[in-house]
C-alpha cells in the first residue's frame, strides 16, 4: 500500500473534486454546496459553516481515497478505469444511500414530512439529490469520477 501517495493524492483528488462543485454552483449547475452541508452539522453561521464542510470533506475524502488505495492495493493495480469504476460505485451509493438517509440525522435540514412548524435551513436531497437542481445527479457524477480517475492516475504513476 502506498501510504504517502494515498496521503497526498487523497488531498489533491478531494479538493480538485471540491473545487469543481464549487465552480459547478457558481456557474448555476447546481444548487448542492457540499460544504454547507457537511458544515451545518456543526454549527448554524452559514460562513463558518463553509469552512468547517470545507474541512469535513477533506477529511471524508481522504477516507474515501484510503479506500481506493486499499482496493488498487488488493488488486496490484491503479489505472485511471479502475479509478473511474470506483468512482462510480462511490457515487451510487452517495446518491442512493447517504444523501437519502441524511435529513434523518441532520439538525438543520428538513426531511419530506416537516410541517410548516420546521426550524430547518436546508432543503433535503431528495431522489438523486435533484432538489438541488436537474443537471445536479450528472455534475456529482462526473465529479466523483473524475475523483476516480485522479487517485488511479496519480497512485499509478508511483
Amino acid at each position: 500500500m502506498d501510504w504517502a501517495g494515498w496521503a497526498l493524492f487523497g488531498v489533491v483528488a478531494t479538493t480538485a473534486l471540491t473545487a469543481t462543485m464549487i465552480t459547478a454552483q457558481l456557474a448555476g449547475l447546481t444548487r448542492l454546496d457540499f460544504a454547507l452541508v457537511l458544515g451545518t452539522l456543526v454549527t448554524e453561521d452559514p460562513d463558518r459553516a463553509r469552512v468547517a464542510g470545507f474541512f469535513l470533506h477533506l477529511c471524508a475524502g481522504q477516507g474515501f481515497a484510503l479506500g481506493y488505495a486499499a482496493t488498487f492495493a488488493l488488486l496490484h493495480r491503479a489505472t485511471w478505469w479502475l479509478g473511474a469504476l470506483l468512482g462510480l460505485l462511490h457515487v451510487t451509493v452517495a446518491l442512493t444511500v447517504i444523501l437519502p438517509l441524511l435529513p434523518g440525522v441532520h439538525p438543520r435540514m428538513a426531511t419530506h414530512r416537516a410541517g410548516p412548524a420546521s426550524t430547518a435551513v436546508l432543503e433535503p436531497p431528495g431522489l438523486l439529490a435533484l432538489n438541488y437542481g436537474i443537471p445536479t445527479p450528472a455534475v456529482v457524477v462526473a465529479v466523483h469520477i473524475a475523483y476516480g480517475v485522479v487517485l488511479g492516475l496519480l497512485l499509478g504513476a508511483r
